[in-house]
């Protein structure tokens, strides 16, 4: 979201990993798909792009992970915890989740709640094609949900 001469406007940019150059960009009103496919419809043509080329729109600050804590207590809890994943080996990259004071939060609107349960087709549609999953396997292997608390709760 930046400051134009046209008043606040959403940009979308496409980023070139190899170069780390910007190679599409978007402005619009509105941060609905027309503006990623007008960034994207850009940097293919500008780049004539090859077979394994990733495209992937859950990207951006409103994807970031972060842990929200509420007092000294949590905060070293997140902390520790940090620190225990950034030891363990699993990743080749520093742990990036900041540790926030948690914010006010605001319920989202009626249609977002229990969305994997009101729309089961398109969230697991969504969530096959994300390769979440199999990052997650790839990661943690066959670790449950119980076992992960376990281990990674200081």
């Amino acid at each position: 979201y930046i400051w134009t001469y046209e008043g606040w406007l959403y940009l979308a940019a496409i980023l070139d990993l190899f170069s780390r150059g910007i190679v599409g960009l978007a402005m619009d009103k509105t941060i609905a798909e027309p503006l990623t496919l007008q960034a994207l419809k850009q940097a293919i043509l500008r780049r004539n792009p090859s077979k394994g080329l990733i495209c992937h729109s859950d990207r951006g600050s409103q994807y970031k992970t972060a842990i929200f804590y509420h007092d000294d207590d949590e905060r070293h809890l997140a902390e520790k915890s940090k620190e225990t994943f950034g030891r363990s080996e699993r990743f080749n990259k520093p742990i990036a989740t900041e540790i926030i004071k948690a914010p006010r939060f605001y319920p989202a609107e009626d249609y977002h709640q229990n969305y994997h349960e009101k729309n089961p087709t398109r969230y697991n549609l969504y969530r096959a094609g994300s390769g979440r999953d199999s990052y997650l396997k790839k990661v943690w292997g066959k670790l449950t949900q119980k076992e992960s608390k376990r281990k990674l709760t200081p």
